[in-house]
């Protein structure tokens, strides 16, 4: 058989259960505001999360043939990343390989194209993250390409790459930064949680409001709101 997988190396599951303790928000942010799909690909329906390492998937639009071949391969725990092109005009997944990828184990579905059958999503519970629905359905007919580079969303995700996505969106970290980003993401719940008790006290002001107004020239130097 054709060797149609490239060959890569995931992130750790260590890795990815202590990431999956952290909004996607909160990981793009660490990541420098970088790494989140553009907001035309969300979840399904608002409670639904995901966490775990890319598998990507290179399809033409209306042509599911490869994500067929690429749940066939797939191993527990990945996120399919499908780039659909951001194609509309036909559902490249419904109930069947939903089910598919259910059973497999796979985290979840994150696809730049549409996808049908969501109630039926819904009710299974299973993570889909999609440019919308269509009910039409696809050809199975067209190469594709596993494992290889993909842009999905505007953002370049490869195999292995960490995917994290919640009811704000989805936000791909490469690999190798994974481990280097979780002290950070830490911190940044830590500030926030004091920042909101601060709040609740009546500091409602940001402390660093008055400086950033000077710097953008709003305020003179010396005054402040």
């Amino acid at each position: 058989m054709t060797d149609i997988l490239r060959t890569f190396e995931r992130v750790s599951p260590d890795l990815v259960r202590q990431a999956s303790e952290f909004q996607a928000a909160i990981l793009a942010d660490v990541n420098g505001r970088r790494g989140a799909l553009h907001g035309r690909i969300a979840a399904l329906r608002p409670r639904m999360k995901l966490a775990g390492p890319a598998l990507t998937v290179d399809v033409r639009p209306g042509d599911n043939l490869m994500i067929h071949a690429a749940i066939a391969l797939a191993k527990p725990g990945d996120v399919l990343v499908i780039d659909g092109k951001g194609d509309q005009t036909a559902a490249l997944m419904g109930t069947i390989m939903m089910t598919a990828c259910k059973q497999l184990g796979l985290a979840g579905v994150v696809i730049d194209g549409a996808v049908r059958d969501s109630l039926e999503i819904d009710e299974m519970d299973y993570p889909v993250f999609s440019f919308g629905t269509n009910p039409n359905g696809p050809t199975k007919n067209v190469p594709g390409r596993i494992g290889h580079p993909v842009s999905v969303g505007g953002v370049t995700v490869r195999s292995g790459d960490l995917i994290v996505a919640d009811a704000d969106g989805v936000v791909a970290i490469e690999r190798e930064r994974v481990e280097a980003l979780l002290p950070l993401a830490r911190k940044k719940v830590e500030d926030e949680t004091a920042r909101i008790a601060a709040i609740g006290k009546g500091n409602t002001a940001a402390p660093w409001l008055d400086a950033a107004l000077r710097a953008a020239g709003v305020l003179k130097q010396g005054e402040t709101l």
